[in-house]
């Protein structure tokens, strides 16, 4: 009898632990799995987000496609997997400002795994929003659930008509601005714009500066007007509340690009994964360039035409600048509560 029991009990503790084995390898399966669509999900957009297909919608509106065919073994378990990509307009969007470090920013967020970012500009709601929210939507980047569409246009900050039309599209959409010391951005604007006409079209900078040789500051040139940050800005606050916007200093972005990226990936709702391992000085150009990059394993820097050299400005000019702009950004610290310190 006692020896019957004694294999009743020896019977039981394996079953017990059988019982404890099968939930930790069920445990393992709950946490395990996930995580491994999850990365494929991620690696899926590096490697084959060109491949999937798409089909169009009338309204606007997010549009699924299943995956199509393809003889990777990777790309085969996410399609037998269900899993979906879809184009869909932005959640954020780079509007400004010209020459402040737009290219630059939206090139160091596509770094993010969950970040899609097409880098064209196809200026919709300035120049092409005859053409609708469903054409606007189908030359987005396909994503997967939990990434985000960004889109950049410098333009659209110093565009009267644009704001209202992104709040049409959508009144919650995250609004990023880089701003740079308007003197600097108005000699850089002035360097490319004199790039690309013949030598004998070109002008001074002074010529244009200033009204008929005078000593009255030209308000109409294009180049100081997208310096006065604060009307623009005054604009875009009739339609979105600032909680919406985030400033991205354009001297900051250059000196610890780091700092300014960590700042955006928390305003964006992002994983900070963006970090000083990613960044390295070119004394040459005078900005950071990237380790690696979205497609590119290799260190780069942006394309040739960035960091021009300047013309050289005459110190008059420089001082008259100044004070034209300062009334103007120290009410712009003043909205947004930020002191640049220009």
């Amino acid at each position: 009898m006692g020896r019957k029991l004694s294999f009743s009990h020896h019977h039981q503790i394996r079953l017990f632990l059988l019982v404890i084995l099968s939930s930790l390898v069920y445990i393992i399966y709950l946490f395990a799995v996930p995580n491994f669509i999850t990365s494929f999900k991620i690696e899926l957009r590096h490697s084959y987000g060109s491949l999937v297909g798409h089909t169009d919608s009338t309204d606007g509106s997010e549009k699924h496609t299943p995956l199509q065919r393809n003889a990777s073994p990777k790309y085969k378990f996410l399609r037998d997997e269900n899993l979906q990509a879809s184009r869909h307009l932005p959640d954020a969007l780079i509007i400004g400002v010209k020459k402040s470090g737009t290219r630059a920013l939206l090139e160091f967020i596509k770094l993010h795994p969950n970040v899609q970012a097409p880098s064209s500009e196809m200026h919709f709601f300035d120049k092409n929003y005859v053409r609708g929210l469903s054409w606007y939507r189908n030359q987005m980047p396909l994503t997967l659930e939990g990434q985000m569409t960004m889109k950049k246009t410098p333009s659209y900050f110093v565009t009267k008509r644009v704001p209202s039309r992104v709040k049409k599209m959508n009144p919650y959409v995250k609004l990023i601005v880089v701003v740079r010391d308007p003197v600097t951005r108005a000699i850089s604007d002035y360097t490319q714009s004199s790039s690309k006409k013949p030598e004998y079209l070109r002008k001074s900078f002074a010529d244009l500066f200033y009204i008929n040789g005078t000593n009255v500051v030209n308000t109409r040139w294009g180049i100081v007007r997208i310096g006065l940050y604060a009307r623009y800005l005054d604009t875009w606050l009739k339609y979105f509340p600032l909680s919406q916007f985030i400033f991205i200093s354009g001297e900051t972005l250059i000196v610890d690009p780091a700092a300014e990226m960590k700042r955006l990936q928390d305003f964006l709702g992002l994983k900070v994964i963006i970090t000083e391992k990613h960044f390295y000085f070119n004394t040459t150009k005078g900005f950071p360039c990237l380790m690696k990059s979205e497609t590119l394993a290799s260190p780069h820097c942006l394309g040739k035409n960035k960091g021009r050299i300047h013309p050289k400005i005459d110190e008059s000019i420089l001082d008259r600048l100044t004070q034209f702009y300062r009334p103007f950004n120290l009410k712009f610290y003043q909205m947004t509560g930020i002191d640049f310190g220009w």
